[in-house]
């Protein structure tokens, strides 16, 4: 029964999501090496807001997501130059990319219904 108790004890709660926190956090990134770096290390890789930072990112995270997070690397992705054929230019917008590491034993589900 105690061990019960301290189960219940150690669980965190977080306040509701603001506005703001759906404004930084934009989309998931999704390919083969977030996917893996999902189900192997427990992090899940996000497009952010170009002006975010770290604190910005992990607070907006916990409020959404209801999860513990330990670590946020943030990077920023650049413009690509694309070509179609040999005769149409054209780019691929850059962005800022964030990497969070969620604590051990708690999990999201990004791709809800």
């Amino acid at each position: 029964m105690a061990a019960k108790k301290k189960a219940e004890v150690a669980k965190t709660s977080f306040p509701k999501a603001t506005e703001r926190d759906y404004e930084v956090i934009v989309k998931p990134v999704i390919t083969e090496k977030s996917m893996a770096l999902m189900q192997n290390e427990n992090k899940v890789t996000l497009k952010v807001l170009d002006s975010a930072n770290k604190t910005e990112v992990k607070l907006a995270f916990e409020r959404i997501f209801q999860v513990k997070v330990t670590d946020v690397k943030i990077s920023n992705v650049r413009t690509k130059v694309t070509t179609r054929g040999t005769r149409y230019t054209g780019k691929i917008s850059g962005y800022k990319k964030a990497i969070v590491t969620i604590a051990e034993g708690e999990a999201i589900d990004l791709f809800k219904e």
